[in-house]
């Protein structure tokens, strides 16, 4: 057994297929059931059940699953603290609320690319919840969440601050012409997205009820179809700052208790910070001075 064995079982257990696993490491099927069935000859025990609609974890599995992204993370610490320690290179993997993506951070990744090359940067949006898990299952390095954040394996740096407001479609030249919540849509990112956790939250202490409630993937999605009259939603003043020009929106201050939120930068606590994950929290501290 070695560490590719466990990179291909976690795989596996990932599409809960072999036939999927094996295409996207571009085996031929027997070869990654052959390297199963030695992996649970190892263990001397099971590790998945097979059944027909692919694979699913054993108890058994699910420790060793657990072992394993331990276990393949700390390789890949290893390799990046002996491989990158002299100068900022090697793999650097963010992961941003779709807001903050779009409206903090691409002139903060084009200074830190432009200073740092050899770093190979990749960034991966999502909602809080869901970026969260994945910097706990060290699938990224760090993420930009909507926090505070309670895990007690997890660190937590303030970022930026935030100003939530509600966001309908401009009609008009009257800031004080809001829409009829009750007969109003909410556009929201799927669950798990902070501000939609807000913005329900603000509706349910005003005992509002919402029309419906529609789940969308993208927040040009969010904004242009707020801007055609189709619902509302609750975004940074930021966001609307920016794509004020595209889009025909107005803007409503909503309690501050639900309006102020604050943006953190989370990392898990038992990994050591790479050279590159040092400079480029530098150059995030430097933006904020800057703005």
């Amino acid at each position: 057994m070695d560490i590719e064995d466990l990179k291909l079982f976690r795989i596996v257990a990932k599409h809960g297929n072999i036939s999927k696993a094996a295409e996207e490491l571009h085996f031929v099927q027997s070869s990654v059931t052959s390297k199963i069935q030695r992996l649970e000859a190892h263990f001397q025990t099971p590790l998945f059940h097979r059944h027909r609609y692919g694979v699913s974890l054993t108890s058994a599995g699910k420790i060793l699953l657990a072992y394993a992204d331990k276990i393949i993370h700390l390789f890949t610490e290893a390799e990046k603290e002996i491989m990158y320690s002299d100068i900022p290179k090697g793999p650097l993997s963010i992961g941003s609320m779709e807001t903050t993506a779009a409206v903090r951070l691409p002139s903060l990744l084009y200074s830190f690319s432009l200073h740092y090359p050899e770093v190979e940067l990749s960034l991966k949006t999502g909602p809080t919840d869901e970026l969260i898990k994945s910097v706990l299952a060290y699938e990224i390095d760090g993420a930009f969440v909507a926090g505070p954040v309670h895990h007690q394996d997890l660190s937590q740096q303030a970022i930026f601050e935030e100003e939530l407001v509600l966001v309908a479609q401009r009609k008009g030249t009257d800031i004080n012409d809001i829409p009829d919540l009750n007969k109003s849509n909410l556009l929201v990112f799927r669950q798990g997205c902070s501000y939609r956790k807000r913005l329900e939250e603000w509706l349910h202490a005003e005992q509002i009820m919402p029309n419906k409630i529609m789940e969308f993937g993208s927040l040009e999605t969010i904004l242009g179809c707020v801007s055609a009259g189709l619902g509302i939603t609750l975004l940074p003043k930021t966001v609307i700052d920016r794509f004020q020009y595209h889009y025909p929106l107005s803007c409503y201050k909503i309690p501050k208790k639900f309006a102020e939120v604050t943006t953190f930068f989370i990392q898990r606590k038992n990994v050591v910070a790479t050279l590159a994950m040092q400079k480029f929290l530098e150059t995030v501290m430097d933006s904020c001075k800057n703005h």
